[in-house]
């Protein structure tokens, strides 16, 4: 059997993503019968015919009413070739940060649109968010191909389009209905110009690399001793692997050193990969503590990085502001140096209080990953994606900007106290 399959769905509103999924899972018998009639009794005033595939995803009251998928829908099931897990997004703009939350840990996105109407502006959007949540495997399904009489020439058409607006990407494109079933599970003979693969043989099939092949990441999370013989630190492996003796080096400090032991509740392990939890200890007396990493070989320390942003919160991002960045194990202050309104995506510059350990999320999404967090709500702002360090001849200008506010404040006052309360009321403007 081929390893998991992490996948998701994408596409503008009304592109019959739920009801693609929904076919799948029933034709794959991935559904139980008592779902199956409970969807069919559910179904008998609905359009869509005697089953009504959205239906097996499209879990909340809401989400029924309205015919539209609203949060994420995870599923989980298997075929006698691989397991899956499968995320239905939603397709409308203002649940755009949906939809960057399902892809954000999948392999391959399904991105699905309607042969009547192409490539749509919420179509790009998504493949774009797909892409720089690092995401290289795509499935272009030419969905309601029963609507436009199975048109080859449509279907070449939209193919072109998506494959140029997915230019370096892997793509398999798939004609299909998923009303009918055309190539949802089993090929269809009303499209006879098409002899690809059905949309469950390629996802069967394709090769996915995984984490386990990346450089070794590991954040500390909790520094463990319960007695004066024991030192270890635990945590989640984000990529890579690690056996007992392998060198490695503590971030930021550059501390090299060894892993003497891989503990866990059953017992030592020789090995462990992505990802475990497991507890390390390592040789000699070293100042680890919370959000520095242990990792093979050698990630950027910066306090200042290039990074592209999908913003979630409904109060545009203000650069005059400042916000919480939480990266791995570490939350620190940080300034966003453009301003983006809910659901856009772009290129910003991110200067944090204290040096980061991260790699670039091409590399390693686990350590090339951070959210913003409202000081004030607590509320997930943004999440972003790192690119790199930023240049530092272009950064010197940047980074002063709070610095400079504060100092600014201290110095027009005319005694300490009053240097004191202008910091303060400075400080309090900046995070509200």
């Amino acid at each position: 059997m081929a390893g998991l399959l992490r996948l998701c769905t994408a596409g503008s509103v009304d592109d019959g993503k739920s009801t693609l999924i929904g076919r799948l899972l029933y034709d794959s018998q991935a559904v139980y019968e008592d779902q199956v009639r409970s969807v069919a009794r559910a179904s008998a005033h609905r359009s869509a015919g005697p089953i009504d595939f959205s239906l097996f995803t499209d879990g909340l009251k809401a989400e029924r009413e309205q015919g539209i998928t609203i949060d994420v829908a995870y599923r989980y099931f298997a075929t006698a070739r691989r397991k899956f897990i499968l995320a239905d997004t939603p397709g409308h703009e203002q649940y755009t940060r949906n939809m960057a939350t399902g892809a954000s840990t999948a392999d391959l996105a399904i991105l699905l649109v309607d042969a009547r109407h192409g490539l749509r502006p919420q179509s790009r959007r998504h493949a774009r968010i797909a892409r720089l949540l690092g995401l290289s495997s795509f499935v272009v399904a030419v969905n309601k191909m029963d609507l436009v009489g199975f048109d080859r020439g449509i279907y070449e058409d939209i193919r072109a389009d998506f494959e140029a607006c997915l230019e370096g990407a892997r793509v398999q494109s798939i004609p299909l209905s998923a009303l009918e079933g055309d190539n949802v599970a089993q090929p269809s003979d009303r499209l006879p110009w098409y002899d690809g693969p059905t949309l469950l043989d390629h996802l069967e099939t394709v090769e996915i690399t995984r984490d386990e092949e990346e450089a070794f990441r590991f954040p500390v999370q909790l520094v463990l001793r319960p007695n004066h013989d024991f030192r270890g630190y635990a945590g989640q492996i984000l990529s890579g692997s690690v056996r007992a003796g392998a060198p490695v080096t503590v971030w930021p400090s550059g501390h090299e050193t060894i892993v003497r032991r891989i503990v866990t509740m059953d017992g030592d392990l020789e090995a462990a990969r992505t990802p475990q939890s497991v507890t390390l200890v390592l040789d000699g007396e070293i100042d680890i503590s919370r959000g520095d990493v242990i990792a093979a070989g050698s990630p950027s320390v910066a306090s200042r990085f290039e990074a592209d942003l999908v913003w979630m919160d409904e109060r545009p991002l203000d650069p005059s502001r400042l916000y919480l960045l939480k990266q791995t194990g570490r939350t620190v202050t940080a300034e966003i140096h453009r301003s983006l309104a809910l659901n856009e995506i772009g290129p910003a510059i991110v200067t944090t209080s204290r040096p980061i350990v991260f790699d670039g999320y091409s590399a390693h999404r686990g350590t090339g990953s951070f959210i913003v967090i409202d000081p004030v709500t607590s509320f997930t702002a943004g999440a972003g994606m790192i690119v790199q360090p930023a240049i530092d001849s272009a950064g010197a200008a940047d980074r002063g900007g709070v610095a400079e506010r504060l100092v600014r404040a201290a110095r027009q006052a005319a005694t300490d106290g009053e240097a004191i309360t202008a910091v303060r009321l400075a400080l309090e403007e900046m995070l509200t």
